[in-house]
């Protein structure tokens, strides 16, 4: 029988926050049958491009999806070469999530030595000296001194291996309290969102290959807002509750459309066209029924943004976003997953080429 651990980080678990952790964990099998789908391979490397370029984002890399995606192919790309070198390092890293231990400290150090390599002084060690968090209005919050670090990262572990709280509860626990401690020089937010990562991979390999880091890259403001209103309270309840809605509803948005086997009867043969009607007479035809269930995974939105390329092949992504009513952001997270799928390709540099279809 294991002991109780000696410290136990602050934090309340609301009805919301028990009543979410029931339907993630009903998404969860969902999502994996998902990924078992016969794209599901490319899934999973478009979830990747999509973790690395988004974790980085938060942090100010200006590099695109399709330059990440570049990197990670091994072509050149013209960029800051710190930028490149935080893909690099971030690539090298989640390469080792398989042979990560998200109870074991030292591997944390291992992990913050990769993700940091030659772009701070002493990647893989905690921090000698204090750090501050500073928004636009100034110190948002001034870490634990320097010399406490071992000990709260010891005592933080310890929690997070002893715990008898459900490990959604603890890898939303840990975040906030990485965060809070704020362990290392520079890095503390890249590694803190891998770590939740890694923990959550203790309850569902699927993790792996969740894009956790783009739940915060599309509301980081929330985000942040959380991380404020936990420290505001004394315990990081908001922060949990901000994390598993993000779980849930990214778990939801990842499903894709209904396995073919699974359509209703009521519709023999055919998978149902939920095209929306938002664009009306913008689009020449629809996807055919063939097309989609050729490609069960992509989602409406997506064949909304392939059937405007197809209509108009010079079209831009803010174009074609205010066309759907999406922001090009969006649009081009669509374009990168229609790519990978070798539905699109793209001809000819970004300002005067064009996407030729593939797929018909």
């Amino acid at each position: 029988m294991s002991k109780e651990p000696s410290y136990i980080p602050p934090f309340k678990v609301s009805a919301e926050a028990i009543n979410l952790i029931a339907e993630i964990s009903a998404q969860i099998e969902r999502y994996a049958i998902r990924l078992e789908q016969e794209d599901g391979l490319r899934l999973r490397k478009v979830n990747r491009i999509k973790t690395i370029h988004s974790s980085l984002a938060i942090e100010g890399n200006t590099l695109s999806e399709d330059e990440v995606r570049d990197i990670i192919d091994g072509k050149n790309v013209v960029a800051p070469i710190r930028q490149i070198q935080e893909v690099k390092n971030a690539i090298k890293t989640y390469e080792l999530y398989p042979t990560l231990n998200a109870f074991n400290e030292k591997d944390l150090l291992k992990a913050h030595g990769v993700m940091m390599g030659a772009l701070v002084d002493e990647p893989g060690r905690y921090r000698r000296g204090g750090v501050g968090v500073f928004g636009e209005k100034g110190l948002v919050h001034l870490a634990p001194p320097a010399d406490r670090m071992p000990m709260l990262m010891s005592d933080l572990f310890e929690w997070l291996k002893r715990s008898k709280d459900h490990l959604l509860i603890r890898s939303c626990v840990f975040h906030y309290e990485f965060e809070f401690i704020h362990p290392f020089i520079d890095g503390n937010g890249r590694t803190g969102r891998l770590w939740q990562s890694l923990i959550l991979g203790k309850l569902h390999p699927l993790f792996e290959h969740l894009p956790v880091e783009n739940m915060v890259y599309a509301n980081q403001q929330k985000y942040y807002d959380a991380i404020t209103a936990s420290s505001n309270a004394g315990q990081s309840g908001p922060f949990i509750d901000f994390m598993l809605n993000e779980i849930y509803k990214t778990l939801k948005e990842h499903q894709g459309e209904p396995l073919p086997d699974k359509v209703p009867n009521k519709v023999p043969n055919k998978v149902p066209n939920k095209v929306p009607n938002k664009v009306p007479n913008k689009v020449p035809n629809k996807v055919p029924n063939k097309l989609r269930l050729q490609y069960p995974g992509l989602s409406d939105a997506a064949w909304d943004v392939y059937l405007e390329l197809k209509a108009d092949a010079h079209a831009s992504a803010e174009t074609v976003g205010n066309r759907l009513g999406i922001s090009d952001r969006m649009v081009r997270k669509h374009i990168s997953i229609l790519r990978d799928a070798a539905i699109i390709e793209r001809i000819g540099g970004n300002k005067t080429g064009y996407w030729k279809i593939l797929k018909k």
